[in-house]
């Protein structure tokens, strides 16, 4: 399913931050990650967890994060904060909800039914985080669960050691299983954002998994740190490359059009709609990047 180009939103880069951290909180305030992900769950000892609810729904509710998305992932219903937090959070102004573990369209139908009780507004979207190997097994019925879902995360650490697996440079161990949440995504018009890379001095590694990631036809990179998220930016953004060909195409594709014709040929290719469809993908998404004020220095 394509997206309508109307509501397409950058999501190159999208960085984890602690919701007890409030320096991390201020700093985020500044970066040019396209969304942050303020979290109340892996990254909150059990002890700050009232403490980072309550830190959350201030930054949040202080409007003060520009243009980033910002999305909240909360504890897991099934634990001591989950519902607190969803309360919490149904009414804050955040732009979207995360929640984790999900292994069901059952688990995506509670955490809505969650929501809705709450008082949530209806356009409120849910995110949900695959991470575990019932959730890939269920994917495509999780993606089809919910109108209000709109983005699915994996999560790559979790699922590798739920596997057993080893992480690898080539990710083989979870290859499979990436592609599987970019199918079911795409087969729902959901978007997908890839798992994050553990080791921060491990540049050309990061810089690899970026591309595999946008090579498998992920929309973005969650993130641990600031130092990635200008690699993220460039990985996940259209090149100089393919926004030139993109214009080409749409050009050639309107002059077809006009002389009555549904086919036309560009560089000895055969361009048909589902390729200028896809191209005018590229040209949005890189308007949308344009009017953050983030477009990658040079996009090779």
């Amino acid at each position: 399913m394509m997206p309508s180009l109307h509501r397409i939103r950058p999501r190159r880069s999208v960085l984890y931050l602690p919701g007890s951290n409030a320096r991390a909180l201020e700093k985020a305030r500044t970066l040019p990650a396209d969304g942050l992900i303020l979290d109340l769950e892996d990254a909150v000892a059990p002890e700050a967890k009232e403490t980072a609810r309550e830190m959350v729904v201030e930054a949040v509710r202080s409007a003060s994060f520009g243009h980033r998305e910002i999305v909240v992932r909360v504890n897991g219903l099934d634990t001591p904060w989950g519902s607190e937090d969803v309360l919490a959070m149904a009414k804050s102004g955040a732009d979207a909800v995360l929640f984790p573990k999900i292994q069901s369209p059952t688990d995506v139908r509670m955490a809505v039914a969650a929501l809705d009780r709450a008082g949530a507004p209806a356009s409120l979207p849910v995110w949900i985080m695959a991470e575990t190997p019932r959730s890939i097994l269920h994917i495509d019925a999780i993606a089809a669960s919910s109108h209000r879902l709109a983005c699915i995360v994996a999560g790559t650490s979790d699922l590798t050691r739920e596997l057993r697996a080893r992480h690898t440079a080539s990710r083989d161990s979870v290859y499979t299983a990436l592609s599987l949440t970019v199918l079911a995504a795409r087969a729902h018009g959901l978007d997908v954002l890839d798992g994050v890379h553990l080791d921060l001095e491990d540049e050309a590694g990061f810089t690899f998994t970026c591309e595999q990631g946008r090579n498998m036809g992920f929309d973005g990179k969650t993130l641990i740190h600031p130092k990635q998220i200008d690699i993220a930016n460039r990985a996940f953004a259209p090149s100089e490359k393919e926004l030139a060909m993109a214009r080409k195409v749409v050009e050639a594709w309107q002059e077809a059009r006009a002389a009555g014709k549904g086919i036309c040929v560009v560089d000895n290719r055969l361009i048909e709609k589902l390729h200028v469809e896809e191209f005018e993908r590229l040209l949005a998404l890189d308007a949308a990047i344009g009017r953050l004020g983030t477009r990658p220095a040079a996009a090779a």
